[in-house]
């Protein structure tokens, strides 16, 4: 498959790493073009929700490089179909492309609400902050007929658990009613990732994310009724994006942003035969340009995984952005802030079910 798929930010179905054998369409000359593996109708692949049970729902990790240790994604794959996305490559354990299968193949955990409920009912939890849609975008389209996201947070409301979440969709803005009151005790942070100010740009990288523009609008939106917002600028792709780093914090802080980060471009296992796949279909005169600068900043590979590197990169020109963003900060007020932290002492264990209901 050579054109772009609307609405796609992949245009194949590269099989993952794990496949043992693989598929390929070929056109022998008989009866017209070959049907290709995928379907009937490759140029437009529809969107499949698949709901699921889950087992458990807390992630823990211990990597230096996040500010967390405790996340929960309601959903696995996502429809915005970021080309660039790093949680790509999670698709292959389930036997399915990181390419289209990603973005079209959604897996929905719709036990999610109760399985957080039970893990805080657990004797001898401890509250910590979690990070809310980390892997895959918490509000991403299919979250407004499902709202598993919203009743994860009535969950935290009801338990007092601080959280933070991150999204490129300005569907946050329907749970207001929630984080305000969790604003109000500071149990709530919501940042929102912004990779450009370009809405053309937008279009192609993030093909059914919120445009810019409505991004930030849900933030100043936010920020207005009492909800801390912060920004991230992730990711920074040389000779694509990292130009816009200082106009997005500047725009972020007049919409209300209070923090402010950025990450370079991580492309582990498919996701670099995939962004390179893109480049060539977008950005075709650039391409080489971009990979070569990523690579030396990724000592001459395609992606480190290193502690310490992962996110930043290193070399002259990694040192560069680093500096570029330090004095941005600087420069828009973002030092001069003092966020408050948030509020693990308010937890509440959620009262067990009783077959006498409640009388109180």
């Amino acid at each position: 498959m050579t054109e772009t798929i609307k609405g796609r930010g992949s245009r194949q179905y590269l099989p993952g790493r794990f496949e043992q054998t693989t598929v390929e369409a070929v056109d022998d000359g008989w009866e017209g073009a070959a049907e290709p593996m995928s379907g009937p109708d490759p140029a437009r692949p529809r969107t499949e929700v698949r709901e699921e049970a889950a087992r458990g729902i807390i992630s823990r990790n211990d990597s230096p490089d996040v500010g967390f240790s405790r996340s929960v994604n309601p959903y696995r794959g996502c429809e915005h179909g970021c080309s660039y996305c790093f949680a790509r490559p999670s698709h292959a354990y389930l036997n399915l492309s990181p390419g289209l299968d990603f973005e079209t193949k959604i897996f929905a955990k719709t036990n999610a609400p109760e399985l957080l409920r039970r893990e805080f009912s657990r004797r001898g939890y401890r509250p910590e902050p979690i990070a809310l849609g980390i892997n895959t975008d918490a509000y991403q389209p299919v979250e407004r007929r499902l709202r598993l996201t919203r009743r994860l947070i009535e969950v935290m409301l009801e338990c007092r658990h601080p959280f933070t979440l991150i999204t490129k969709n300005a569907l946050v803005e329907r749970d207001l009613d929630l984080l305000q009151p969790l604003a109000a005790m500071d149990l709530v942070k919501v940042y929102f990732s912004v990779t450009t100010l370009d809405p053309h740009l937008s279009a192609r990288l993030e093909p059914r994310a919120a445009a810019p523009h409505a991004r930030l609008r849900a933030m100043e939106r936010l920020h207005a009724a009492g909800v801390p917002v912060g920004v991230m600028f992730a990711p920074a792709i040389p000779w694509v994006n990292d130009h816009e780093l200082e106009a997005v914090l500047e725009a972020a802080r007049q919409a209300g942003a209070e923090s402010a980060g950025y990450v370079l471009l991580r492309l582990p296992h498919e996701v670099a035969p995939l962004f390179r796949d893109w480049l060539q279909a977008h950005l075709p005169d650039r391409a080489e340009h971009v990979m070569s600068t990523l690579r030396q900043m990724r000592g001459g590979r395609d992606y480190e995984s290193g502690f310490g590197t992962r996110m930043r990169g290193r070399g002259q020109y990694a040192e560069l952005l680093e500096h570029r963003f330090v004095l941005a900060r600087r420069r828009f007020g973002y030092d001069g802030l003092r966020p408050r932290p948030l509020d693990c002492s308010r937890f509440t264990a959620p009262r067990p079910d009783s077959p006498q209901g409640e009388l109180f």
